[in-house]
């Protein structure tokens, strides 16, 4: 008769061998001190744990149960290229919680403008526009038309002509604010071009090394102290400072076609000053266009030029000035010589 199992010893044996089954066909036998070859050391288990994070089941908006993507935990903490650049230029103070590269006090200041005086604004506003229509319907028209009839040499000796006229009046103001030797050059320009230059319409003085400078009165109450003063726009003739309204009260008596009696010639003579002054500033209409704001724009930029003339001598070795602030003769103003004569005087 055959020998039988115990019933109890029969189910275990059956279910340790589905267990081994279950688990791939390997058995591991944790209780044979032996046996280190099948045994897996803990700190590998947790080391593949950490490497390789479980995938973490989340729930599509259908429904359906989705396995959302693993996050490799050792590249999280890596920082980036872009971080590792901003760290080598602003130090190490870039990566500390809460860094404010735009509030960081390690940083220089920003530039700022120079702030305009202009307590007259609204008012000097309403005459700003009412210039631009007389600029854009009356000036500047007869200025093209100017240009397109006028032969460049022409227009060359209209300009020296022009410019020559105020060599007395830059050569007063000159001697008034201390500097002879300009004076003197000014003169000296004046009566070579009137006397070689055929009236002031060639240009030999030049050649001859006597530089063009142009002074105002409103510049010399600038070096006699009168610096800081409110700007005001006049009808015609434009941006100006209360300074230099009695600048051209100053400068008026000398002007050389106010001198002229005759009314047709006169005013013959300074439309066509004002004609070819507005001609000057045709390159200055390519920066007016598309300004957002154009007074502000005209202002800040006529000061700015107006307070280097003043200090020319102050700032006369720095490089960092544009080259528009440098050039008198292309950087014109509505002469002193447009003022109306009143009938009866001069």
């Amino acid at each position: 008769m055959p020998r039988r199992f115990p019933r109890p010893l029969a189910l275990l044996c059956l279910s340790l061998s589905l267990a081994a089954c279950a688990g791939g066909g390997e058995a591991v036998r944790a209780d044979v001190p032996g046996d280190a070859a099948q045994r897996v050391p803990e700190q590998a288990m947790a080391a593949e744990a950490v490497a390789e994070p479980a995938a973490e089941a989340v729930e599509d908006p259908a429904g359906v149960a989705v396995e959302a993507p693993a996050i490799d935990a050792t590249n999280a903490a890596e920082p980036t290229q872009a971080e590792l650049d901003f760290a080598a230029i602003y130090g190490n103070g870039a990566q500390q919680p809460g860094y404010d590269p735009v509030a960081d006090p390690t940083l220089p200041a920003p530039a700022s403008l120079p702030e305009s005086y202009d307590p007259w604004e609204p008012l000097n506003r309403r005459i700003h526009v009412f210039n631009n229509a007389v600029d854009r319907y009356v000036a500047s028209p007869l200025a093209h038309a100017y240009v397109a009839v006028v032969p460049r040499p022409v227009r060359l000796g209209v300009r020296n002509f022009f410019g020559n006229l105020g060599q007395p009046v830059n050569a007063l103001n000159s001697l008034l604010q201390g500097k002879p030797g300009e004076a003197g050059q000014a003169l000296a320009r004046f009566v070579m071009n009137a006397t070689l230059g055929i009236g002031g319409v060639l240009d030999p003085a030049s050649a001859a090394n006597l530089p063009y400078s142009n002074e105002d009165f409103g510049q010399t109450l600038g070096k006699w102290g009168w610096r800081r003063s409110r700007y005001v726009e006049l009808p015609l003739f434009g941006p100006r400072t209360m300074r230099d309204v009695f600048g051209l009260i100053g400068d008026a008596p000398l002007s050389p076609l106010r001198q002229v009696e005759d009314d047709p010639p006169r005013i013959f003579l300074q439309g066509l000053q004002l004609v070819d002054v507005r001609t000057q500033l045709f390159a200055v209409d390519s920066m007016r266009e598309g300004a957002t704001d154009d007074y502000a724009l005209v202002r800040d930029a006529w000061l700015q030029r107006r307070n280097y003339q003043i200090a020319a001598d102050e700032v006369d070795h720095d490089e960092s000035l544009p080259d528009y602030l440098r050039e008198d003769i292309n950087n014109p103003t509505v002469p002193v010589d447009a003022m109306p004569v009143l009938p009866g005087g001069n």
